[in-house]
């Protein structure tokens, strides 16, 4: 991995699971950690139930949209994290793969989307920890 790594989170319509754990890193790791996100089949808008689950915590996710999953955004990424997207991502060699099993909020109300978000900020937190901790002031 890079001084810097990057992680790229799939899933199918990147409007739901995909955009929060994007928004979570980039929210807790800051600039440590490069961020992207995708999906094999965008959608037309990110979920309004994340986006309000989100806006809950502090975290505006709003102005974002789905993109669509490309080859150099893997190819681009030391860690490649998929939630329910199945074998549509691409695969190459060095590359870390990850599948994390998080229930779909599509179609759901912000209820059923809050123990998602929460689920996806553990996992991040846990993702932090192994490829960008940080480091007490005053160390090199």
């Amino acid at each position: 991995m890079a001084d810097k790594p990057s992680v790229l989170f799939v899933c199918v319509h990147n409007a739901g699971r995909s955009q929060m754990a994007a928004a979570w890193l980039t929210h807790l790791a800051g600039d440590r950690v490069e961020v992207r996100s995708a999906g094999s089949d965008p959608g037309d808008r990110v979920n309004p139930a994340a986006v309000a689950a989100m806006a809950e915590v502090g975290i505006d996710i709003s102005a974002r949209t789905p993109k669509s999953l490309t080859a150099d955004a893997v190819r681009e990424s030391d860690v490649c994290i998929t939630m329910g997207c199945g074998d549509t991502c691409p695969v190459f060699p060095g590359k870390r793969y990850l599948d994390w099993k998080l229930d779909d909020p599509a179609g759901q109300g912000v209820d059923a989307v809050r123990p998602i978000r929460d689920e996806i900020k553990a996992l991040v937190e846990d993702l932090i920890a192994e490829i960008a901790p940080a480091t007490p002031e005053g160390t090199t």
